[in-house]
């Protein structure tokens, strides 16, 4: 699906419809040393198995692209969930 570069959409901040420039969210590294997977790392260790199942294959084909809508009168950035599909792709 295509969608345009910007949009004219209503902005929280300036509480007014302003133009909007949309691009794709996209999620950021994940850390080895946040608590969370040391310690899934330390129940995965010795006899027991995983903590929670292992997924083997996914029912879903694809995902709910997240937009990113940034109002260029003050830069405050909303998110919004797209539809499920399986490429974006952001048209001049």
């Amino acid at each position: 699906m295509k969608v345009p570069k910007e949009i004219n959409t209503y902005c929280p901040r300036c509480k007014k419809h302003t133009v909007h420039t949309i691009s794709l969210y996209k999620k950021g590294k994940e850390r080895g040393t946040a608590w969370g997977v040391r310690r899934h790392e330390e129940e995965k260790k010795g006899y027991g198995g995983q903590k929670y199942p292992e997924q083997k294959r996914t029912a879903k084909t694809t995902k709910k692209q997240l937009l990113k809508f940034k109002c260029k009168d003050c830069g405050y950035t909303l998110q919004r969930h797209g539809i499920r599909l399986r490429k974006v792709e952001i048209a001049a």
